[in-house]
């Protein structure tokens, strides 16, 4: 797909990712530098005194294979097994990443990724549970916050549709439940260049 200007946006600075660091845990300002730093991260649904905690009391477990980002569970989910997921638990505030995720994805994409899975530990702090996908992930009111979340920063950085729709293009989401997730945020399903 031939890339415009717009589909080489770079996350802002101070923001950087260090792509070197090894399997294991680590803090979170250790992998995302200066995230804390980046204009979003105001707008976190927190006081400052509670972004300040969540950013000194959260890790990342970076994992080997082809595992994206998500929030480690405090026990597997329920429909975990069905689908073949043996997700990284942890009693702590905890952000999984995959080692090949962290290594060759875009920079792009794994700030938008970060800023989508920081919302979620603050929504399960305030009590939500993320885990319930009754109405299909689409239709999940904690990823659609989430995603609202990353996609409006997405926008404020400039990017085109085309890109969200590519992100947003999840591998466990068949098409119908694609369409339906942009629908939800506001995204076209089709865009001309």
């Amino acid at each position: 797909m031939p890339r415009t200007e717009k589909d080489r946006v770079t996350p802002p600075n101070p923001f950087h990712i260090d792509r070197t660091v090894p399997p294991g845990r680590h803090r979170l300002l250790e992998v995302f530098r200066r995230l804390d730093k980046v204009p979003p991260f105001r707008k976190y649904p927190a006081t400052a005194e509670e972004r300040r905690q969540v950013v000194r009391g959260t890790s990342v477990e970076i994992v080997p294979g082809t595992v994206w980002m998500y929030v480690a569970p405090h026990e597997v989910p329920p429909f975990a097994k069905e689908v073949g997921w043996n997700p990284v638990t942890s009693d702590t505030d905890c952000i999984v990443v995959g080692r090949r995720h962290l290594s060759r994805s875009r920079s792009l994409t794994l700030y938008l990724d970060i800023l989508h899975e920081l919302y979620h530990v603050f929504q399960r702090r305030s009590g939500r549970d993320l885990w319930n996908i009754s109405d299909g992930y689409a239709g999940s009111l904690t990823e659609l916050e989430a995603y609202g979340f990353a996609v409006g920063e997405a926008k404020r950085l400039g990017v085109t549709n085309r890109y969200l729709q590519e992100y947003l293009k999840v591998e466990w989401i068949d098409a119908k439940e694609h369409a339906r997730l942009m629908r939800n945020l506001g995204i076209p399903a089709h865009t001309s260049r």
